[in-house]
Formats: structure tokens, sequence, C-alpha cells
């Protein structure tokens, strides 16, 4: 039996949910998670290290890389074939008090997780 992946604790679903390249013909899709995004998001905009933004996440600091290093990755591959990027999905939980948690998988969206409230 497969243990259950444990949700990653986000700030906020992004506001900004698809990035579509202009001035090409679109090759495709690529998505990107929202705990993937929010690694991407804490490392390269916020600037911190690995071993902090794993203890904001609530995850380990190679469970922290492992998302940084996948969602860096999908973010390239969007960039460089001229794919549509969407974040959607994912195994989180939004961090703060009075906030609802979330719980999801590829493919989920606001409203679309699979969730306790």
């Amino acid at each position: 039996m497969v243990r259950p992946r444990k949700p990653r604790m986000v700030s906020a679903y992004p506001t900004i949910t698809s990035f579509v390249p202009q001035g090409v013909n679109v090759t495709g899709k690529a998505v990107l998670s929202v705990d993937e995004f929010e690694a991407i998001r804490l490392s390269d905009f916020e600037h911190l290290d690995q071993e902090n933004g794993a203890a904001l996440m609530g995850v380990s600091r190679h469970t922290f890389g492992r998302l940084l290093a996948r969602g860096r990755s999908i973010v390239a591959d969007a960039m460089v074939t001229g794919k549509v990027l969407r974040i959607e999905g994912g195994s989180y939980e939004v961090r703060g008090p009075g906030r609802r948690k979330r719980h999801g998988r590829r493919g989920g969206g606001p409203g679309k997780g699979f969730g306790r409230k």
C-alpha cells in the first residue's frame, strides 16, 4: 500500500494561473503544480535558501530541492518549446488562520481539491 502524500504548505493559491506565449505557435501545455510554484516563489522570488523554504512549506530540505528542480524544469520546458504554462493541482494546504485547507492532485485548482474543511 502506498503511503498518502503529505500536503505541502503554500502561502496562497496563485492569482495568475496561466502564461501563454505570444508571437509563436503554441506547441502544447506544461503543468506546474501549486507546490512546485511555491518552491520557485520562495527560492527565486523571495530569495530564501532551501532550508528556510523547506521550513515554510513543512517539508524536508531534500523534498524542497526536488520540488524546486522539477518546477524549474517545467518552466524551462514551457519557455524553450513555446508551451502554455498552467499552474494547477498538487498536494498542498494553504497556511494561515481561517483559511480553507486544500488537498489536491494534478489537474485540480481552486475549489477542485480533495480536502478537508
